[in-house]
């Protein structure tokens, strides 16, 4: 299993558009572009799961830096999250103990 990640989507790439994209390369296991909570508008990347690694590797060669609906990609493959999430504002929660 190989988990890519797929930047410089254009806002008007669906989901099917991606799959599309990335089955010329092998089966796809899932393509989903990451979209605001909020609003539900796409926030320009997505994350794609292939079953066989090279398939993948095959694909991210294949595919980084080509034009998908008018963008050039950038597709690489995805690095883990690190442990916590990062850090981002917290917001003013009171004193903090050092």
């Amino acid at each position: 299993m190989i988990k890519i990640y797929v930047g410089n989507v254009s806002y008007r790439m669906t989901e099917d558009d991606l799959r599309a994209a990335f089955e010329a390369y092998g089966d796809v296991e899932s393509a989903k572009i990451i979209t605001d909570r909020e609003t539900g508008r796409s926030k320009g990347f997505a994350f794609v799961e292939m079953p066989e690694k090279d398939h993948g590797l095959a694909a991210i060669e294949g595919l980084n830096g080509t034009e998908i609906s008018g963008r050039e990609i950038t597709v690489n493959e995805a690095r883990p999250r690190t442990e916590g999430g990062g850090g981002g504002f917290r917001g003013n929660r009171g004193p903090r103990n050092f």
